[in-house]
């Protein structure tokens, strides 16, 4: 068999691109944007965004930062890339070059900077705060625009603080806060409220476009009920090494795991210089597969900078050169952050960013 030393992550685009179709459906009618900020989540926004907008006809995105839009501008010319973070000094030749590029206008003194920077023809969006307490513009910063400047706005937005607990008091009181600005001061402009989790509880909360992101990438926005979207990533590494383990033995850093019989153990090539997390220690799991069937290794001892140890003693047969599975369709993104006590968002950012993987997509 041969030797491997290095950790594989596969990203399905297909998924990515069958998740986005879902959300459409679950749209009904509102436009489908794609949420690309923090490079899609880590997992490549030069891939995700040009694959969603060539097949699957997606024309809206979203990054966090201009630098972040100025890159994927020339790749879909004719798409627009909401700015997230606004724009400031720092960005401004970023709006320059690139008009597809349109900040979200947080604050009275963004405004102000955007009206003296000479690019008043170009769009501009307003996120208005109605009850998460981050950034956009409060009632009586939203009081003080003009009726001119108010119509000016090309998408007004917000941001759920609960909308991934279905029966939350603040999904009502926030939407109410949105409709009642709308209505009183924006009532011909196009809106959008909900990102992943708040598309799913419909009605009211899609309004003229929606912004998923997490559930693009597979995470479940909705935690009250199956997870309806389809697992984006595999993580896979390979076993480095087996040897016994003798009753008494320790293993790994600070001897946190003591062996309460013989055994085997097997050496993982992975560790948190990949992006796993250090809470997986003596909890974490990885997988063998038999016949296309997976079986369990408990990792055992800390997880280290490259390798993590796990515990093979239930298994003969299991050899130098086999693939540990971290993450796949039998153990998804969600289920290794409920064990790592994170939660999906940070662990696939964290993953995806690392640059020691043998990355690989799936079209």
């Amino acid at each position: 068999m041969n030797v491997w030393t290095q950790p594989i992550l596969e990203i399905s685009l297909k998924n990515i691109l069958s998740n986005f179709r879902k959300m459409q459906k679950i749209a009904k009618g509102a436009e489908v944007a794609a949420v690309v900020k923090d490079d899609a989540y880590g997992l490549g926004a030069a891939e995700v965004a040009p694959y969603l907008h060539q097949k699957g006809g997606c024309r809206t995105f979203f990054v966090a930062h201009a630098a972040e839009g100025a890159a994927l501008a020339p790749l879909m010319p004719e798409a627009e890339i909401f700015v997230l973070q606004g724009v400031g000094a720092d960005s401004l030749p970023w709006f320059k070059e690139y008009p597809t590029l349109i900040p979200v206008i947080n604050s009275p003194q963004m405004w102000s900077f955007w009206q003296k920077s000479g690019l008043k023809k170009h769009k501009a969006a307003l996120q208005v705060e109605t009850g998460l307490n981050r950034l956009g513009f409060r009632l009586n910063e939203v009081v003080a625009l003009s009726a001119k400047e108010r119509e000016s706005f090309c998408l007004l937005m917000s941001h759920l603080a609960c909308a991934d607990e279905k029966g939350h008091f603040l999904n009502t009181q926030q939407l109410e806060n949105f409709l009642a600005l709308k209505k009183q001061y924006f009532p011909k402009t196009k809106t959008s409220l909900s990102a992943s989790d708040g598309a799913f509880l419909g009605g009211d909360f899609l309004q003229n476009l929606i912004r998923p992101g997490a559930a693009l990438y597979g995470i479940n926005p909705a935690p009250y009920q199956k997870n309806q979207m389809k697992n984006v990533l595999c993580l896979k590494a390979p076993l480095l090494q087996v040897a016994d383990l003798k009753k008494g033995e320790y293993v790994g850093y600070g001897a946190t795991y003591q062996a309460p019989k013989n055994g085997r153990l097997g050496i993982v090539s992975i560790g948190y210089g990949d992006g796993l997390p250090r809470a997986l220690s003596n909890k974490g799991k990885v997988f063998f597969l038999k016949n296309g069937k997976p079986r369990v290794a408990p990792i055992i001892g800390r997880v280290c900078m490259d390798n993590i140890m796990v515990d093979l003693s239930a298994f003969k047969d299991i050899e130098v050169g086999e693939t540990a599975y971290l993450i796949a369709d039998f153990y998804p993104l969600d289920d290794m952050a409920l064990a790592a006590d994170t939660i999906a968002y940070e662990l696939v950012s964290r993953l995806g960013k690392n640059r020691r993987f043998n990355r690989k997509y799936i079209r």
